[in-house]
């Protein structure tokens, strides 16, 4: 049997914790965009597609789901004025 190498970094097998969970916001910057257009950003060196992003911009994000490699996440509305 020839045993295949992955190269890349899989955060599953390696059992280290995903530096992102469902519902945590960041601040980012897109840094790339996606094949599918979705923004690129990445916390901590994982990848997070942000639809409805572009090249350059400056944002809050929402994470709305997280995969063995990447999560998915959306631009937070406005962020409500501090008083």
């Amino acid at each position: 049997m020839v045993r295949v190498e992955r190269r890349g970094f899989d955060f599953k097998k390696m059992n280290i914790p995903k530096p992102v969970k469902v519902g945590e916001e960041y601040d980012v910057e897109i840094n790339e965009v996606g094949s599918r257009g979705d923004g690129i950003a990445r916390i901590k060196n994982f990848v997070v597609f942000v639809s409805d992003a572009k090249k350059g911009e400056k944002m809050r994000i929402k994470i709305t789901d997280v995969r063995n490699r990447f999560a998915l996440a959306k631009k937070v509305e406005e962020a409500e004025k501090e008083e």
